[in-house]
């Protein structure tokens, strides 16, 4: 979608057409970030994990390009089709409430807390993990247009407990939100160290964060004592309509150290459509204790198949990455796409049973809902209600 001049619209019109754009930028309306297709995908033998690839053009996914599709056909569809329709809920989701005190002064016990959308927080081995933090009441550029937040943060900036390691998949509003990472690098007791894809240094460091290291596809770093790797998604990347696939994006392996005395590993998967990328992950790592899988966001199959997993995808990528356990995100926060707010559980419930997989093997926690991560060496968690 073609940004045009503010100056030949009024006001109306202009706030209108931002929001529009925003939208745009953020469900991608023809990303030609290029790789396979997805029965080449599922046939292909996992391929170790290389670097990125850039070209004029911008960095590239590793299966195939990403197809252009029509931005004003998918808005003319929801315009005419009366989408998204509103939840059953009424945009009135169950949230759960942690112990602010506990979740405070914890540094002993591994837990797992969702905030909301992609935003996480986990504690592991007494380092207090933030994942894409969008705090944010709209994930756009804009504070009069784009997706208003339909359902609070589970917890607040002032309840987070001092964060020592964010980590940023990719660019777009809904996964990097800079009041947010602002407000982070301002945090009593000193700033995160901010973990970011190629490309994303320099914008934090022009809005005053200094305490950032960007890494490559199959990238390590080493933080506040724990492994971490930045590893493949298939998706693309943008702020503007001018920086198309000019920032990498991804997902984020983490692991105890070996030796550690409660070992424990997950993979945070970011942003991301069906790719041979996971079959890849899963070989290279071996699996993980817990996956952070997103699980909505992806209707029309037509328009975001390629750059957004539905549920039934996302079982697969926990099969393929050999994971344990996972928990579903990027759900029931913003209103970005066609299918009902309160779908994609629903339809995850569905896609495990049918998979032959335990109930609880691939769930959702409520906004705010804290889990414990089990025993040292346990794949176990405990969902509290």
């Amino acid at each position: 979608m073609r940004c045009l001049s503010f100056f030949s619209i009024d006001k109306t019109m202009r706030r209108v057409h931002a929001a529009l754009c925003a939208l745009s930028l953020l469900a991608g309306c023809s990303s030609g970030t290029p790789a396979r297709s997805e029965e080449a995908a599922q046939t292909a033998e996992p391929q170790p994990l290389r670097h990125a690839q850039r070209t004029a053009s911008g960095f590239e996914n590793n299966y195939g390009h990403l197809p252009r599709e029509s931005f004003l056909k998918w808005r003319w569809e929801r315009f005419t089709q009366g989408l998204p329709k509103p939840p059953a809920n009424g945009y009135r989701f169950p949230m759960a409430h942690p112990d602010i005190a506990w979740l405070k002064a914890n540094r002993s016990v591994d837990t797992l807390t969702w905030i909301g959308h992609a935003s996480v927080l986990v504690q592991i081995d007494g380092v207090n993990i933030l994942a894409d933090p969008v705090f944010s009441e709209r994930a756009s550029p804009f504070s009069f247009a784009g997706p208003e937040r339909k359902t609070p943060p589970g917890l607040t900036l002032d309840e987070l407990p001092h964060i020592d390691i964010v980590l940023i998949s990719h660019s777009h509003y809904d996964h990097l939100d800079k009041p947010s990472v602002e407000a982070l690098n301002r945090q009593a007791g000193g700033p995160p160290r901010f973990l970011v894809p190629l490309g994303i240094k320099k914008w934090m460091n022009d809005v005053g964060i200094a305490n950032v290291e960007e890494l490559d596809w199959s990238d390590e770093t080493h933080a506040a004592g724990l492994d971490i790797w930045f590893v493949p998604s298939q998706h693309w990347s943008a702020r503007t309509p001018f920086d198309r696939a000019e920032t990498l994006w991804g997902g984020w392996v983490v692991k105890t150290p070996a030796g550690a005395a409660r070992p424990y590993s997950f993979y945070f998967a970011g942003d991301t459509g069906y790719s041979q990328d996971f079959r890849d992950i899963g070989a290279r790592f071996g699996g993980f204790d817990l996956a952070l899988i997103p699980i909505g966001a992806y209707d029309p199959r037509w328009f975001m198949h390629a750059q957004h997993v539905d549920p039934e995808e996302a079982v697969r990528i926990f099969q393929d990455v050999h994971a344990k356990k996972a928990i579903g995100i990027h759900w029931g926060t913003f209103e970005l796409t066609d299918e009902p707010l309160d779908e994609p559980p629903r339809r995850l419930a569905d896609a495990v049973r049918r998979a032959g997989l335990p109930a609880d093997a691939f769930t959702v926690l409520k906004h705010g809902e804290m889990i414990r991560l089990d025993t040292p060496g346990s794949s176990a968690v405990t969902i509290g209600r």
